[in-house]
C-alpha cells in the first residue's frame, strides 16, 4: 500500500490545479514541499497541505509501520487532479437578459512511494 490523501470538491480549476501538480511529480517529498511553498498559485497551497496529508498518513496509519516505509525516503508518485462538481450562477446581462457562469471545482488526490 502506498499512502495516499485526497482533498475533494475543493473551488480550484482543475486546469489551473494540474499546471501546478505537473511541477512536483516524480520529486522527494521534501523538495516537493518546497517548490510548493513558493509557488505564487492558490492550487500550490492546497496541493501542500494534502501532501503534508500524505506524509501524516505514511507516518501514522498502521499498515504503512508495519510495511516498514522510510518517511525521509518517499517520492510524490502521482498527483490526480480531476473535475469536481461545478457550480452554476448567473450574472445579469443587458436588456433583462442573463448569462450562465461556471465555478469549477476540483478532486485533487496525492499518492507518495518509496524512492
Amino acid at each position: 500500500m502506498m499512502p495516499r490523501a485526497s482533498l475533494k470538491a475543493v473551488r480550484v480549476s482543475p486546469r489551473k490545479a494540474s499546471l501546478v501538480a505537473r511541477n512536483v511529480v516524480g520529486k522527494r517529498v521534501g523538495d516537493a514541499l518546497n517548490i510548493l511553498q513558493f509557488t505564487p498559485q492558490k492550487a500550490a497551497g492546497l496541493i501542500r497541505q494534502v501532501m503534508y496529508s500524505a506524509l501524516s498518513n505514511a507516518s501514522n496509519n498502521d499498515p504503512h509501520q508495519k510495511a516498514g516505509i522510510d518517511v525521509d525516503g518517499l517520492v510524490v508518485k502521482q498527483v490526480i487532479v480531476s473535475e469536481g462538481p461545478s457550480w452554476k450562477r448567473f450574472m445579469p446581462r443587458a436588456q433583462g437578459r442573463a448569462t450562465q457562469i461556471i465555478k469549477r471545482t476540483s478532486h485533487i488526490t496525492v499518492i507518495l512511494a518509496e524512492g
